[in-house]
């Protein structure tokens, strides 16, 4: 039977908390599982760090390296940065003969293929950090009041996300009475298509807009 060691990481406390990424590693690998791997197959064990990428110092990542080590299942992650960001890093780790690594989104791709992706990831997120430090440097040259942007950007922000509460509100007089007799969200969109009342961008009503809707209302 193929094992398999499933490993994911998010870079944040919120992501963690809020299965942000999470929900998109889940799908990736379950897409692997489901049409490329061998069967039958058996995951025996599923880590999750909480961590930058840029940090090798990772608890649930030296657990999962542990039992791959032991039993000889294939460490299984969904993209390659959410082993790592460093190339060093993988390739150190695919030059371990205790490691076998399986990527979800390059189910194909063997241990030569691997390290090259990774090479290139790593020069093209230099290349895009000395790019953004020049833009920078280039505007400030020009007089450019970088935090006056910023500013402008938070306030256009807020005054959209305002709107937002105040429509929210609004359309809460249709939908919480509904909500409290026991209608479903997607009921709930049919009667606001029904009696006409358009979203904020005129279109219909989807029940994942109503959820938002319901809570703008309790978070305001």
């Amino acid at each position: 039977m193929k094992r398999y060691v499933v490993y994911k990481r998010v870079s944040t406390e919120e992501q963690g908390r809020s299965g942000l990424g999470l929900a998109a590693q889940d799908r990736d690998i379950g897409i692997f599982l489901e049409t490329y791997s061998e069967e039958p197959f058996e995951v025996i064990g599923e880590y999750i760090d909480v961590q930058t990428g840029k940090d090798a110092n990772r608890p649930e990542l030296q657990e999962a390296l542990r039992l791959v080590q032991k039993t000889g299942a294939e460490l299984l992650v969904a993209k390659l940065d959410r082993l790592s960001r460093k190339v060093s890093f993988v390739a150190t780790l695919m030059d371990d003969p205790k490691v076998r690594l399986r990527v979800a989104s390059m189910p194909s791709a063997d241990k030569f293929q691997l390290h090259i992706y990774a090479a290139l990831a790593e020069q093209e997120r230099e290349f895009i950090s000395i790019r953004t430090k020049a833009a920078l440097a280039e505007a400030k040259a020009k007089g450019v009041k970088l935090g006056g942007l910023r500013d402008k950007t938070n306030n256009r922000n807020a005054e959209v996300q305002r709107r937002a509460r105040e429509r929210a509100e609004r359309v809460s007089e249709i939908i919480l009475p509904l909500r409290r007799q026991g209608f479903s969200l997607r009921a709930i969109a049919d009667v606001l298509n029904n009696s006409g009342v358009p979203t904020a961008r005129g279109g219909a009503w989807q029940a994942s807009q109503v959820q938002r809707t319901l809570k703008r209302v309790v978070d305001s």
